[in-house]
């Protein structure tokens, strides 16, 4: 059994999340202000965390940095009512893997929790493996950026690139379909494996971050805004 910790004050959203994912077949833990869900959490073995932003004692953001400083690797999925681009990034900046904003339908969380999930198991399992010899199915090249699928490392230039699990699933997306524009609605389902309503920006917020880390000066971008129909990954 899959086992959740929920770090959220308001009783009414912690009664409704802990009763749906208990009959989802997760086991549920609480905290209700951030410095005692860092405890929890820094203490107890936990397969996802669910961390809204407004806390009591310590705030979501500086919880998220707490957490990351020893356990790099747990997902973290942010809830939280303040939903615009700035304040995601953000949550996305100090560690988290995804982002919901309130008010949510339960089956979109249990949807997210379930992609980022999987993604976490494949994780771990690829680092139980040990890498072959000198295989090039898993070196992808682009222009001068370099993805190794095996080592789940990445160069530009021949500097590493450090990402998160989703920058990296995006750049792996964009490096597979490269020269081809792709739209949001493709992007979405690719890479969070689920189909979220057209409306959301998270293909927007994550390709910004992306950029910020990929493109080291002006005239060197490598994805590119396709105006009304979505992103394509071209050479500068």
């Amino acid at each position: 059994m899959k086992k959740i910790i929920l770090i959220e004050d308001e009783t009414s959203v912690v009664s409704f999340i802990k009763k749906g994912l208990q009959e989802n077949g997760y086991e549920v833990s609480v905290a209700f202000d951030g410095k005692t869900g860092v405890k929890l959490v820094q203490s107890n073995d936990f397969d996802l965390v669910i961390l809204d932003i407004m806390l009591p004692e310590m705030n979501g953001l500086d919880a998220c940095k707490e957490i990351r400083k020893t356990n790099p690797h747990v997902p973290i999925l942010f809830l939280t009512a303040l939903g615009t681009s700035e304040n995601i990034v953000l949550g996305l900046e100090s560690g988290g893997d995804d982002y919901l904003v309130k008010p949510f339908k339960f089956i979109e969380l249990v949807a997210r929790i379930k992609s980022l999930l999987r993604r976490s198991n494949a994780h771990n399992g690829i680092q139980e493996t040990a890498e072959p010899e000198a295989d090039k199915e898993y070196i992808f090249r682009f222009s001068d950026l370099v993805v190794n699928d095996y080592t789940k490392t990445v160069t530009r230039g021949g500097e590493e690139v450090s990402l998160t699990s989703t920058e990296y699933k995006l750049l792996l997306y964009f490096i597979n379909n490269p020269e081809k524009v792709i739209s949001r609605a493709e992007i979405l389902e690719a890479v969070w494996g689920v189909n979220y309503e057209l409306g959301t920006n998270v293909v927007d917020v994550y390709v910004n971050y992306l950029r910020k880390k990929l493109d080291y000066q002006e005239d060197q971008k490598l994805i590119h805004t396709v105006i009304g129909m979505g992103y394509v990954l071209k050479k500068p």
